[in-house]
This record gives C-alpha cells, structure tokens and sequence, in this order.
C-alpha cells in the first residue's frame, strides 16, 4: 500500500499546490493527519479522492513515507494513481 503526492504545480491563493492520493482511504486519510492537514480538507470529488498540500508541506510529506510522483516523468503511474483515486469517490 501507497501514498503518493504529484508535483507541486497547481497555483491557488499565492502557493502552489500538490495533490496527495493513496491506494486506500484510511492510508490517505493517516498520512493527511500526519502532516496536520485537517479532515475537513479531505477532497471527495468525482475526479478523484484527494487532499491539496501547499509545495512546503510536499517535502515533508516525501520523508513521512509518500512516492513522489511526477506528471512528466511517471505518465502512466500518474494514470494509475488517478484512476484508483476516482474509484474511491463517495457520492454523498
């Protein structure tokens, strides 16, 4: 079992942002925790189950265990990831 976290390339409110994904929820939600990142943040979206890291947040998160992976170099784990992530969206 995985988590992983993409670049950090989405800007938003002055920062850039990652996104952290992991092969199951509770994975997810236990290392969101971990970085002190609040379940409220928690992204429950169609395109994909997901927490947004500001890039200062991203390395800590590397050395807590996540694979950094990148949309560059790692095209279709990136594909996987993202896939997976929307298989664990929860219509409400």
């Amino acid at each position: 079992m995985t988590v992983y976290i993409d670049d950090a390339v989405h800007p938003w409110r002055g920062e850039r942002w990652a996104h952290l994904m992991a092969d199951t929820l509770p994975e997810l939600h236990a290392m969101a925790q971990q970085l002190g990142i609040p379940r409220r943040a928690f992204q429950n979206r169609p395109s994909g189950a997901h927490y947004d890291v500001p890039a200062p947040l991203r390395e800590t998160a590397i050395a807590l265990g996540a694979r950094a992976i990148s949309r560059h170099d790692d095209r279709e784990l990136v594909r996987r990831v993202i896939a997976n992530a929307r298989s664990q969206y929860q219509a409400l």
